[in-house]
């Protein structure tokens, strides 16, 4: 929850927090209240708000600044004590005071020296209310002295001695840091065996000869002067004991040399510290450092414990190599014995630190200001502690109480001041000081005796602004003394509000603990004491919550790939939200692939730095709300690499690799091919497949190949690029392990075999050398087998074999190292030849009309001489001698596999002669035909009649044409000719059946009704039956009185005159319009002149076989009216059902289309053309006046 303002319970802002101490009495800052009104009016004593450390080292080489910093109403002055007397800063020139502070430089960088000013000081500020003081502050220079002068001899000692290098560095302020460095100013290297003290010193547990130098130079830095002391390069030689016999000869008898023995290995023992105890004290609150050094050969390990107790688990460190034990905060409770112990493998040490944790003054609890009004009673706790327990004294503006004046409202008990019936005269500072042998403590803490009446120093009509169900609380800033009671009322009338219901702080603040819509209103807080009242109206106002009504949610994409967020967000009417998108809480990319709008994040061209948490941030003035989700950038994985060949044998290896990245998708699998460098360079080929959680493969290998390997990684979403090749691994030749396969026997000739295999690739070959043993021998026969090597080929003929005869064969791979294992037997045959007998006992059976079935004996197998592939029928129809003239005969092939001895005939055409024979079929070609066979097939049902046309319409008579079936499959017996009328509704009429001669192709139909529509249905007929139909429409003519009648209309008095007035009239508008134009008149007929162009020169469209416009015979002055649509109709009247439905018959009103006997039209037809709803709707109405006059022909 936000609030415009909001005071936390029990707690408030910095800025109200000093208000509030003063109404809480006991405050833990030195403060008052900061409204600005407030202060022009009360009065504050002193309280010190800055100052230098009690322990204050100074740079001789710059000016000496010593801070005091205060504060109080009225304005505090400022005085200095120097080594317990006045310091007269006045008299002093170096020394000046800063304006509105008690803050001292010291110019010293002009003239004077540091250690001049030397001393303790302490601060006092003062005003009407009480003095207070500062710390006791210590001021000294700090000292950077050099090194004395000293004469260092070279150290020559023995290989496997221990040493210690003293750097006893002077003694400065503050203490330098220590380190040890050659002339080249690097450090030297340290370790478990050569390290460094905490005193400085360098401890070598045993000496080795590349220890031998001539600078060794410990180094003193001083960091608060930024100088660096060196102390003289110490030289160091070690040498074997050999040697070291040779150096003291020249000056030692025979029995001061060396003895071999110094060298040997030994226990550990202790360099520092010395003996087998030693005591450590530390204080409170500092870095407890435990240090044991031990020398020994091998070099000794130094292992840390507590007796009866553990080690603090957070708060020890392990300095030095383990030679240094730290303990930071420590306290109390380490106190306790601790050990060392040095071990290496000829025995073990240990020292023991007792240690003793004592501690300067602490506060338990610092002394609090007090205000207080006149009459009331009050206290100032000093509490503190401290090893030994601390001393607690009390001043009075600075002087001892003891020797202060003398006031009634105060007693003092120990640590505690007891105020009762203060009076406005009580108000003072007092001090509080702890002290022991390890320190001090000092606290100012004042008593402000005020009379106020109450004030609220919280804004009048401030607005607040809380989210439903969520606290809101109320602000109420006040001051007053006595301390004032707080009310809260709700309206204008409301009784006092309840802390049954709502939550009443001390520092006046009202909490509602869940604000509502019906919370909305104007509070009022009132603040009363003995001295007065005072009020102050506050408003509240409850908003909705903000929410997130769809969240982003959880994405997996691939890289390249567009990623899209949505955020939705519901709000408050009144408040404005901004959206915010985060990505791992941090700010989006600069980058232009992200888009933001209104509710959604897009990402496109995802990369792989794009995974990760994307947050939708919704903030208004009082609340925010947040969704998150997840992108999970995936691809294929990145290829591996670091591959490395181990354990190479003559037929195995070891692969191992590094995966690469997975990019989000596990590696399921890795594939593993291999190149032959020396057969196939350059193709690659799958050696296995592993499991995705392996990262070695035990690979099998063959002989004779220069392998490399490469490894591809598989996730869900393909494979990786390629790795690197691995390094070339060449095995060694071995004979081959496999023979040759598909081997085959097949002869090309009758006299030879021809033996075929398919060699061995150069990976498979094993060795150098490839060659091939082949051998063959006759099946049958009891002969030797025949061998010959042949080079790196695929074939060998062996010439001069008997036709088709059964061999045995082998054929052997081998190289130079050794023969391949014993090669499986095939059998093969020698060449075939074509067969010598023809199929006998060749007879045919008759199913129907088109199928017959042929069977036969079967060849003998060795006059087949050779393979049987099957029979062969050939048969074919006899041809009329006039057609045999025109073309050649026309066989037909049908072959039976395998040893089949009879076959069908499908598709014979019906009522014909057919004749056939048979053949055998091998490998090499046929044999010689059977004897002809003829047979002749039934009679069938014919195909339709050729053709259908129907000509010479007439009123009750329509004339059939047609020709014979294309295929009469025997001999027609008769014609069956069915026919129907068709209604203008297409419904159809009672059917007509009549039989027609076979010799007939012309026949005519009488007794028709005129200008009607017929079906006919047309089929041949033979001794086996029916045949197809052919089905075909036409229409009988219309009756001419009729259409003379439609004539004599047009020649009628009062047509003839309606016609010529209409003609005056048009001539009239011509008349005008030609005056108009001539005047420059505007007119359309220009317009009308260029769309309707003469009708007598517009073409008839030939492309789809309408006509143009007609214009009538008898009159040139009747408008022209264009039929709308055409057809073209052939002259010999035939009509057929696939022909365009949009016929002339189609254009009239009940007027059938008239022809003459050569095709030409003479009917006539009326403008008008109904929609036809399937193949057309003939209407029977005879034409009205109105139609012969438009339909002119």
């Amino acid at each position: 929850m936000q609030l415009k303002k909001m005071p936390r319970r029990k707690r408030l802002s910095a800025g109200r927090a000093p208000l509030i101490l003063f109404l809480c009495q006991m405050i833990s800052a030195l403060d008052v209240p900061l409204d600005p009104k407030l202060l022009e009016d009360l009065v504050q004593p002193p309280t010190i708000t800055q100052q230098s450390p009690k322990d204050y080292i100074i740079d001789p080489r710059e000016n000496i600044v010593i801070q005091c910093e205060a504060k109080g109403k009225p304005p505090p002055s400022f005085s200095w004590t120097r080594n317990g007397t006045h310091f007269d800063i006045d008299k002093d020139p170096l020394v000046t005071m800063k304006p509105g502070s008690g803050t001292l430089t010291i110019n010293i960088m002009s003239e004077g020296k540091a250690e001049t000013y030397e001393g303790v000081y302490q601060c006092t500020a003062r005003n009407e209310r009480g003095a207070a003081i500062s710390n006791n502050i210590v001021v000294r220079p700090s000292r950077s002295p050099l090194w004395t002068k000293e004469k260092l001899e070279p150290i020559i000692l023995r290989n496997g001695q221990s040493l210690i290098l003293p750097c006893r560095p002077p003694l400065g302020l503050p203490p330098p840091i220590i380190f040890w460095m050659d002339n080249s100013f690097q450090r030297l290297p340290q370790s478990e065996r050569v390290s460094q003290g905490l005193n400085g010193d360098l401890y070598f547990s045993n000496v080795l000869p590349e220890d031998t130098r001539e600078d060794y130079i410990c180094y003193a830095r001083f960091n608060h002067t930024q100088t660096i002391q060196q102390k003289q390069p110490i030289s160091v030689k070690v040498i074997s004991v050999d040697e070291l016999n040779d150096t003291v000869a020249a000056n030692l008898n025979d029995t001061e040399f060396y003895s071999a023995k110094s060298n040997r290995e030994r226990p550990p023992t202790f360099l520092t510290p010395e003996g087998n105890a030693s005591h450590k004290e530390e204080l409170r609150g500092n870095v407890l450092s435990l240090e044991c050094i031990a020398e020994g050969l091998p070099t000794p390990i130094i292992y840390w414990i507590k007796e009866d107790g553990t080690l603090p688990i957070n708060r020890t460190f392990y300095r030095n190599f383990k030679k240094t034990l730290q303990i930071i905060q420590v306290s109390e409770a380490d106190s306790g014995n601790y050990q060392c112990i040095a071990k290496n493998p000829l025995g073990a040490i240990h020292h023991t630190i007792s240690v003793t944790v004592k501690a300067a003054p602490y506060w338990i609890m610092a002394p609090q200001n007090l205000v207080l009004s006149p009459g009331e009673d009050g206290r100032l706790t000093c509490g503190a502690n401290g090893s030994p327990k601390p001393r607690i004294s009390w001043l009075l503006n600075g002087v001892p109480v003891e020797i202060a004046p003398d006031d009634p409202s105060r007693k003092i008990d120990g640590d505690t001041i007891i105020f009762s019936n203060v009076q406005e005269r009580s108000s003072a500072v007092y001090q509080c000081n702890a002290s022991n042998e390890y320190g001090y403590l000092l606290a100012n803490a004042f008593v402000n005796v005020l009379a106020e009446p109450p004030r609220i120093l919280t804004s009048a009509n401030t607005l607040y602004q809380v989210i439903a169900d969520r606290p809101a609380l109320l602000d109420c800033a006040f001051f007053g003394s006595p301390l004032p009671t707080i009310e809260w009322f709700k309206g204008a009338k409301g009784s006092a509000l309840r802390e049954d219901i709502y939550v009443l702080h001390e520092n006046g603040t009202l909490e509602i603990p869940v604000a509502q819509k019906d919370s909305t209103g104007t509070y009022t807080c009132v603040a009363r004491n003995k001295l007065g009242m005072a009020k102050n109206e506050v408003h509240l106002e409850i908003k909705d919550a903000t929410r997130i009504i769809k969240q982003p949610e959880y994405a997996v994409m691939q890289r390249g790939g567009t990623v899209s967020f949505e955020c939705k967000v519901k709000h408050d009417h009144t408040l404005i939200p901004t959206i915010t998108w985060l990505k791992d809480n941090g700010e989006l990319p600069n980058d232009g692939r992200f888009t933001v709008d209104k509710d959604h994040l897009v990402v496109a061209d995802v990369r792989d730095d794009d995974g990760g948490t994307y947050t939708c941030v919704a903030n208004t003035t009082l609340d925010n709300v947040s969704a998150s989700a997840v992108l999970s950038v995936v691809d294929v994985p990145n290829p591996p690499f670091d591959l490395e060949l181990t354990d190479q044998l003559d037929k195995s290896v070891q692969l191992s690799w590094t995966p690469g990245s997975d990019n989000n998708s596990p590696i399921t699998k890795f594939i593993i091919e291999y190149e032959d460098a020396m057969h196939e360079a350059g193709l690659w080929h799958l050696q296995t497949e592993v499991s995705g959680m392996q990262t070695t493969a035990q690979l099998k290998l063959s002989p004779y190949v220069n392998y490399s390997f490469r490894v591809m990684a598989v996730n869900s979403l393909g494979r990786s690029l390629p790795s690197e090749a691995s390094e070339q691994y060449l095995t060694k030749a071995a004979e081959p392990d496999t023979n040759p396969t598909a081997v085959e026997g097949l002869g090309s000739e009758p006299d030879n075999l021809v033996i075929t295999w398919k060699p061995l690739n150069g990976f498979e070959s094993n060795g150098p050398g490839l060659q091939y043993k082949v051998s063959w021998r006759q099946k049958d026969g009891d002969d030797e087998w025949t061998s010959v090597v042949v080079a790196n080929v695929s074939k060998y003929i062996v010439s001069g074999t008997p036709t088709f005869v059964p061999y045995l064969i082998k054929v052997q791979a081998l190289n130079d190292v050794g023969f391949a294992p014993e090669p499986a037997v095939v059998m093969g045959h020698s060449g075939e030849d074509l067969p010598m007998v023809a199929p006998g006992n060749v007879h045919v059976n008759v199913v129907n009309s088109t199928l017959a079935e042929v069977h036969w004996d079967p060849v003998p197998l060795k006059s087949i001489r050779g393979h049987l592939q099957g029979y062969r029928i050939y048969y074919w129809k006899a041809q009329s001698s006039s057609k045999r003239n025109r073309r050649h005969l026309e066989k037909k092939i049908l072959t039976f596999q395998g040893s089949k001895t009879h076959g069908m005939l499908p598709g014979l055409e019906p009522f014909s002669h057919y004749t056939l024979n048979v053949r055998v079929v091998n490998g090499k070609g046929e044999g010689p035909a059977s004897p002809d066979r003829v047979f002749n097939t039934p009679e069938g049902v014919p195909s339709a009649p050729s053709s259908l046309k129907i000509v010479n319409p007439t009123l009750d008579s329509l004339t059939l044409e047609w020709d014979p079936p294309s295929r009469p499959n025997g001999i027609l017996t008769e014609y069956t000719l069915k026919y129907q009328p068709i209604n203008s509704t297409h419904e159809l009429g009672p059917l007509v059946d009549l039989k027609i001669p076979a010799n007939k192709t012309r026949w005519t139909l009488k007794n028709l009704n005129f200008s009607t529509r017929y079906k006919f249905y047309f089929y041949a007929q033979t001794a086996a039956g029916s045949g197809s139909q052919i089905t075909e429409e036409a229409v009988t003519a219309v009756d001419e009185a009729m259409a003379s009648r439609q004539v004599d209309i047009a020649t009628q008095g009062w047509f003839i005159g309606l016609m010529c007035a209409v003609a005056l009239l048009i001539l009239i508008l011509l008349i005008v319009c030609f005056i108009r134009r001539n005047k420059g008149g505007k007119y359309p007929v220009k317009e009308k002149e260029d769309a309707h162009a003469d009708p007598e020169i517009q073409p008839m469209k030939e492309d789809d076989g309408t006509f143009g416009e007609y214009r009538s015979l008898e009159s040139d002055a009747e408008d022209h009216k264009p039929l709308k649509k055409g057809s073209r109709t052939p002259s010999d009247r035939t009509v057929k059902k696939e022909d365009s439905d949009d016929s002339l018959v189609d254009y009239g009103e009940g007027v059938n289309g008239q022809f003459n006997e050569d095709g030409s039209f003479i009917g006539q037809y009326s403008g008008k053309k109904e929609k036809e709803p399937a193949e057309g709707n003939e209407s029977s109405e005879a034409p009205s006046p109105v139609n012969a006059m438009n339909s002119f022909v």
